[in-house]
């Protein structure tokens, strides 16, 4: 079942968000995809290549691409992080319904799940950074967890787990529209 086709109405509008498996995560793309066609969207895709916690955002957009998705913005060869994110907002193009992907750090039960949203993230919320809010759509992954040394968590952060949910959102994504 999915949690998330659940949720209706303000508590969703307001950014509540929805803890999903991958199951669950190819039924919020399913939703998407029944509204809005494939040429309307932009991925956001949220990370560094330099840690293995935050590499989540352009290891996704890098196999969202490999499935044929060409609005991406944040891949392993040209990654959306924190400092050049500002700069890549004001590149997109206007019109688009954005949705946002990037790692996070949450309680251990969560680690391995997904925190999903119609509503917009707050990147780099889990490291303490002041980023604006961004995307009428967000899934944050969550890769490890919460810690009072987030820097250091997100960078010994099981490179394999990561790699595996950035592979199950693409893939979801993917599947959503028609790609695989």
């Amino acid at each position: 079942m999915n949690r998330f086709a659940g949720v209706q109405g303000p508590d969703l509008e307001a950014g509540a968000r929805v803890k999903m498996d991958a199951g669950e995560l190819r039924g919020f793309f399913r939703e998407i995809a029944a509204e809005h066609p494939l040429s309307d969207l932009q991925f956001i895709c949220i990370g560094t290549d330099r840690s293995s916690g935050d590499a989540l955002g352009p290891l996704t957009g890098s196999r969202l691409r490999a499935y044929g998705i060409e609005a991406v913005i944040g891949t392993m060869p040209d990654p959306c992080d924190a400092e050049t994110l500002r700069v890549k907002l004001e590149q997109l193009p206007e019109g688009k319904i954005r949705i946002v992907i990037d790692a996070c750090l949450g309680a251990d039960s969560n680690v391995g799940f997904y925190l999903a949203a119609r509503a917009p993230l707050k990147p780099a919320e889990s490291v303490g950074l002041r980023l604006p809010p961004i995307g009428d759509y967000s899934i944050a992954a969550v890769v490890n967890r919460r810690s009072p040394k987030p820097y250091h968590t997100l960078q010994t952060t099981s490179l394999h787990l990561v790699m595996q949910m950035a592979e199950e959102i693409a893939a979801a994504a993917a599947a959503a529209f028609g790609r695989i």
